[in-house]
């Protein structure tokens, strides 16, 4: 049979890292005399930091600052996460079982290289995904779908052998144009919103198993890339 993978994003799939990017925007407000409200930065949840700060403030700084602001934000977040990792409840235990059951893992993620390696070399059961893929290697962000692509390239799985997790719209909409299975987890998005292209939608982790991934991929996979 066919390899299968499951590719997963990185921040709020397996890292709890919103309160952690959260505080790390205040923190390079507080250093630069700007504010992020909590509104605007889960509008913008999952878009690279850059992107961020040309959203919100490109009248105030050019493209030289913009890249020393998103080094500087990129850092404190780092630095947060070191003192205490956020894994997102029942990471570890699925990135074991999917790994027992003979799955390929990668990480997608829109986050700079430094915070995907962090990520991996925290999170129990880290070491058993065996690709990433980061915000540096794509030239376009979800919703296209090069970043799932990528890894499914990275691992030598096909995409319609592949199963994408994700929290975002933009992330479950880029799995879908590659013709990847496409399963939301809640808690950055509402679950309606998530539903309406997503394929399965769980509140957590541990409601995955292989086997039900394994099913799902073989039933949906290839069947609407666009």
């Amino acid at each position: 049979m066919d390899s299968l993978g499951v590719i997963f994003d990185m921040d709020g799939v397996l890292v709890d890292s919103y309160r952690a990017h959260f505080e790390s925007w205040r923190e390079l407000g507080r250093q630069h005399g700007v504010e992020m409200t909590e509104e605007q930065f889960a509008s913008c949840f999952g878009r690279t930091s850059r992107d961020i700060i040309r959203h919100f403030w490109s009248d105030r700084v050019d493209e030289e600052t913009m890249a020393a602001w998103d080094a500087e934000k990129e850092a404190a977040y780092r630095d947060i996460l070191r003192a205490h990792f956020p894994e997102m409840d029942g990471a570890g235990d699925l990135l074991h079982a999917l790994a027992e059951a003979g799955f390929a893992m990668a990480i997608g993620s829109s986050g700079p290289a430094e915070n995907v390696e962090l990520a991996r070399t925290c999170l129990p059961g880290g070491e058993l995904i065996r690709e990433t893929v980061n915000g540096m290697e794509v030239t376009h962000g979800k919703p296209d779908p090069e970043v799932f692509l990528t890894a499914a390239r990275k691992l030598g799985v096909s995409p319609v052998r592949c199963a994408v997790i994700e929290d975002a719209p933009a992330g479950i909409e880029a799995a879908r144009r590659a013709g990847m299975t496409a399963v939301a987890i809640t808690g950055t998005a509402p679950r309606e919103k998530l539903a309406e292209r997503a394929h399965l939608v769980v509140d957590s982790l541990r409601e995955l198993t292989p086997a039900q991934l394994r099913t799902l991929i073989e039933s949906t996979g290839g069947r609407d890339a666009r």
